[in-house]
């Protein structure tokens, strides 16, 4: 899938990314594609939809589209 970085807490180590379908999922730090612990706010993403914690969807492998 594809989306945006809606939101990422440095501090926390996690955020949310909205999905082109207006979906919101949350993602933690260790998902992040290149190994980084961090990623900016609005950044163009591609990530794979899984089961996470308490029932809910996530975002996993969030890696940054090139320009």
């Amino acid at each position: 899938m594809r989306g945006t970085v809606a939101e990422f807490e440095d501090d926390k180590g996690f955020g949310t990314v909205r999905a082109e379908d207006g979906r919101e999922l949350f993602f933690h730090c260790t998902q992040i594609a290149d190994g980084t612990r961090t990623i900016a706010v609005g950044v163009d993403v591609e990530f794979e939809v899984v089961p996470g914690h308490n029932g809910r969807w996530e975002a996993a492998n969030v890696a940054q589209l090139s320009d």
